[in-house]
């Protein structure tokens, strides 16, 4: 299979450019080793038992070689954070020296006795969004409407909500990227089986974690997914739903351990100070890191999808933010959500460092759909103004399928398959 460009790696070039160590992090299989290989002159993989063992030993050891030299999952050998940091000192050359790759953060945090500030900088990497792996159009760029374009038009030929549902259920594993669909299916579903499977751990478990109630608390993140559900409800579920019980310490740690594998994540809300006495929700969110996860914990295909439309909507939602999440990260920015007191909400708030800013809805498509979507934009523009707050860069309603169009209110109407960053 041909190598895919990603977005990461400018981030990934201008910070050899800037610090001596990139740690470059994300979930299994999404193509951290693959990517940083083409910046690295030399590697060292801890993949097997007797590799860590060895540089247990002498951890110093594997730190020679030409630069920058690769670490692929160094998190085995958590001691490897501070020998770098000392290293990076003393080399005349403080810059790109090291890149250390790592599907999970360390399990015991205590044997890093330093923050790494100054010399070691870490980037966070997802699945492939739709444009990376070819398969968004690429017709509207979200750079181009932040720096004004006014209007968009393009109609989306042979692209069917179908073929959403079938992005969904497979993920942007770069592996899974097959022509046959039914074995892209299957390559994500045995990706997903094996999820809590790790062969240099004790019993091939995540922190002597059990993989059944990885996939409990999974399912009941899937079942709440794109909503501000309260951890307490989400706990209150499992019990409900499952034949076994947890208790609130157990499962504080296995969130821990799922932010920790970048299983899930989180968006965080947006508050724009507005003068008003109106309360702003600061609840997050509830979000994969891709949507295959959750579809693969409920167990859904693309067929259940389109004969279930509120879960389809849901787990849209959540797909939307992680192709968003990408565009925004590729463009300096981040991901946020905002809902007030009075119910007014926004699926996804687009921030630049720059403080420019964008107001998207999310909508699986249709006519109505699209027209609550553009009464939600006008009453938040609407506040806005009224608050006197500055006014979004741009207004957009992100769908599922359809054509790309601009609106009277000059709301941008948006198919998935058409967006780049």
């Amino acid at each position: 299979m041909a190598y895919l460009n990603r977005y990461i790696e400018r981030e990934i070039q201008l910070a050899l450019e800037t610090s001596g160590v990139v740690v470059v992090a994300g979930p299994k299989f999404c193509g951290k080793t693959t990517t940083c290989k083409l910046f690295a002159k030399s590697d060292y993989s801890l993949n097997t038992k007797k590799k860590i063992e060895l540089v247990q030993s002498n951890p110093e050891s594997i730190l020679i070689g030409e630069t920058p030299r690769l670490i692929d999952e160094w998190q085995n050998v958590p001691d490897l954070w501070n020998c770098v940091r000392a290293e990076v000192d003393e080399r005349e050359n403080k810059f790109g020296q090291f890149i250390f790759t790592g599907s999970t953060t360390p399990a015991d945090k205590d044997e890093i006795y330093h923050s790494g500030s100054g010399r070691i900088v870490t980037i966070k990497m997802r699945p492939l969004s739709l444009y990376e792996s070819k398969e968004s159009k690429g017709i509207v760029s979200l750079a181009e409407l932040f720096n004004g374009k006014e209007k968009v038009f393009a109609i989306n030929e042979k692209y069917y909500l179908q073929d959403t549902a079938f992005y969904i259920c497979r993920g942007g594993w770069p592996l899974s990227l097959v022509d046959n669909r039914e074995r892209a299916l299957r390559i994500t579903e045995n990706y997903f089986s094996t999820l809590f499977e790790f062969e240099n751990s004790k019993n091939k478990k995540f922190r002597n974690k059990k993989p059944e109630i990885f996939r409990m608390i999974l399912r009941s993140y899937a079942r709440n997914v794109s909503t501000e559900v309260r951890r307490r409800k989400i706990l209150d579920d499992i019990n409900e739903h499952d034949d076994r019980s947890l208790d609130v310490d157990t499962f504080d740690e296995y969130i821990e351990a799922l932010n920790d594998l970048f299983i899930i994540k989180d968006i965080e809300s947006w508050n724009p100070n507005f003068r008003s006495k109106t309360a702003i929700m600061t609840s997050p969110t509830r979000h994969f890191v891709d949507t295959s996860i959750a579809a693969g914990a409920l167990g859904v295909s693309p067929d259940d999808l389109m004969n279930d439309p509120k879960t389809f909507g849901l787990l849209f939602e959540d797909f939307a933010v992680k192709e968003l999440s990408i565009y925004a990260q590729a463009l300096g920015g981040e991901i946020r959500h905002y809902r007030d007191g009075n119910g007014l909400e926004c699926d996804a708030v687009m921030h630049l460092k720059n403080g420019a800013f964008a107001l998207i809805e999310i909508k699986l498509g249709g006519e109505q759909l699209i027209k609550e979507g553009v009464s939600t934009l006008t009453k938040l523009m609407n506040k806005l103004t009224d608050s006197k707050q500055a006014a979004p860069a741009f207004c957009m309603i992100l769908t599922a399928v359809g054509d790309a169009y601009t609106t009277k209110e000059g709301i941008h109407i948006v198919p998935i398959n058409m967006l780049k960053d």
